[in-house]
């Protein structure tokens, strides 16, 4: 992603995260499904083994999402405030 000078901007999302199974399968043949709800609908959603895959895929698949949406000229929703926080200048979320 291109960075332009004083046009960096820190975006959080909500993330939603679950196990995921068809209702015969056993437990341990569970996924882990990790999704943003305010892009949902957009393609930011992810599947994994474990959680920490799930999350990892997701944050891959946002960032290029990100990416495109930019290149579109796209907006990148910033609110409502419960699914989404915005900062004028550069953070690093990290989930442990």
């Amino acid at each position: 992603m291109a960075i332009k000078e004083g046009k960096l901007k820190s975006y959080t999302f909500k993330v939603v995260l679950e196990k995921d199974k068809w209702p015969e399968e056993p437990e341990e043949k569970a996924v882990w499904r990790a999704y943003v709800p305010i892009l949902k609908h957009q393609g930011a959603h992810a599947w994994g083994d474990t959680p920490e895959q799930a999350l990892e895929n997701l944050q891959n698949a946002l960032e290029l999402l990100l990416e495109y949406m930019r290149e579109k000229g796209e907006p990148i929703p910033e609110e409502p405030a419960d699914q989404v926080k915005v900062s004028q200048e550069p953070l690093i979320t990290v989930t442990v």
